[in-house]
């Protein structure tokens, strides 16, 4: 959850949707998504929404469980007042920050809540991001006790020098480990990547990849690294401290993550992600980039049903009073008109594989297809089966894709 809120219209206090909004919610899936805001440090190039002790100046990390259910509790009701459809969670995933510094109790009892609520649904998928040194093998069995179904760590690199840029405080030796002890839990493992970071060397790319596919992780997910202003790492950026990431690098790793992990056995199903298998996607995240409906607990969490977006207020103990109120922690919303829905739907369904139908698209767009074909931007065997699936090369430029296609 990035720490900066959109501008928004102001958000009721019931939480109440448009009526309207609620149309053919049915047929849609539901997700929800659990921010946990706590972190041990505040890494150098992170824009989350996220607190180290010092910072949360009022509000108690031991509470936040409690409130986190509270919040679940307010959106079963706003959602069957607004006339939304009750339907299970055909996904929860709980993100950060680092969900694993709370006590693995804590997150079985919000998991708990949130099944008591709605319900999950047959073959629900149920993930948490965790740090590889927040979690030992009795934290992971814990989870896969409580119901949850897949863990993704946060590993980054293998490359002490990079962590270390990055300011990552586990041990890259502790990977094994960790994967060990969540495979043997019965958890689906994700291993999460940050390329691009700066002094960071194609060989130590390399290592990186290298060390993900001795792990033989289910899913992996490389991410090139975005300076967010703002951030310390910015700062160092503007002082000439650290070197600003290439973006001829940074597509030259990519290239080569699609090249190892293609030849291990991971197809790409999104631009910035690979699994072994349909089955081991990650469907929470699939949902965003479909159009699924999702609510988001937490402080500064987004959530999307219908037509209508909104964010909750930033800090925990801004959360933490709402939440005591009774009232909808939302600080702001906004109703997506017809032009934007269509942007944010080529936008996110072109990223993922067979998702975009050529056939959805206006004139104008279809029109493209064959320059986009001609130009190598989209692979042509998928569109005369109906899709727009970016090639390699698409897949570095596809927010041009994008601007051709709307």
């Amino acid at each position: 959850m990035p720490s900066t809120l959109p501008l928004g219209d102001p958000a009721p206090a019931d939480g109440l949707l448009p009526l309207a909004h609620a149309s053919a919610s049915a047929d849609r899936a539901f997700g929800l998504y659990v921010h946990v805001p706590f972190c041990r440090v505040r890494c150098g190039y992170c824009d989350f929404n996220t607190y180290t002790a010092t910072e949360l100046r009022g509000a108690r990390q031991a509470d936040y469980s409690e409130q986190a259910i509270e919040e679940m509790r307010f959106a079963a009701g706003a959602l069957a007042a607004s006339g939304v459809a009750d339907r299970p969670l055909s996904t929860v995933f709980f993100g950060g920050g680092t969900p694993t510094l709370l006590p693995a109790a804590q997150l079985a009892d919000m998991l708990r809540a949130a099944r008591d609520t709605w319900g999950l649904a047959p073959g629900a998928e149920v993930t948490t991001e965790a740090n590889p040194d927040s979690v030992d093998a009795a934290y992971l069995r814990t989870l896969a006790d409580a119901g949850f179904t897949r863990v993704s760590f946060g590993m980054q690199s293998a490359v002490p020098s990079v962590l270390a840029t990055l300011e990552r405080t586990h041990d890259p030796e502790r990977i094994p480990d960790v994967v060990r002890w969540a495979k043997d839990a019965g958890l689906q493992v994700s291993l999460d990547l940050i390329y691009g970071t700066p002094g960071e060397t194609l060989g130590d790319w390399q290592r990186s990849l290298d060390t993900v596919l001795a792990n033989d992780p289910d899913h992996v997910s490389a991410y090139a690294l975005i300076v967010e202003a703002g951030t310390k790492l910015a700062r160092q950026i503007r002082s000439g401290a650290v070197a600003q990431p290439s973006d001829d690098l940074q597509a030259d790793m990519y290239e080569l993550a699609d090249a190892a992990l293609s030849s291990a056995g991971y197809g790409w199903y999104e631009v910035s992600n690979w699994s072994r298998d349909a089955a081991t996607r990650s469907r929470h995240n699939l949902g965003y980039w479909v159009g699924s409906d999702w609510w988001g607990i937490g402080p500064g969490s987004h959530s999307y049903v219908g037509e209508t977006r909104w964010w909750n207020v930033k800090h925990p103990s801004a959360y933490a009073d709402r939440i005591a109120a009774g009232e909808s922690p939302a600080a702001g919303r906004e109703t997506i008109d017809a032009s934007a829905r269509e942007l944010e739907r080529v936008l996110l369904l072109s990223r993922v594989r067979g998702a975009l139908r050529i056939e959805t698209l206006p004139d104008a767009a279809r029109h493209e297809i064959a320059g986009l074909i001609a130009d190598g931007l989209i692979d042509g065997a998928a569109a005369l089966r109906g899709t727009v699936d970016l090639t390699l090369r698409g897949r570095l430029l596809a927010d041009a894709v994008v601007r051709r296609l709307t």
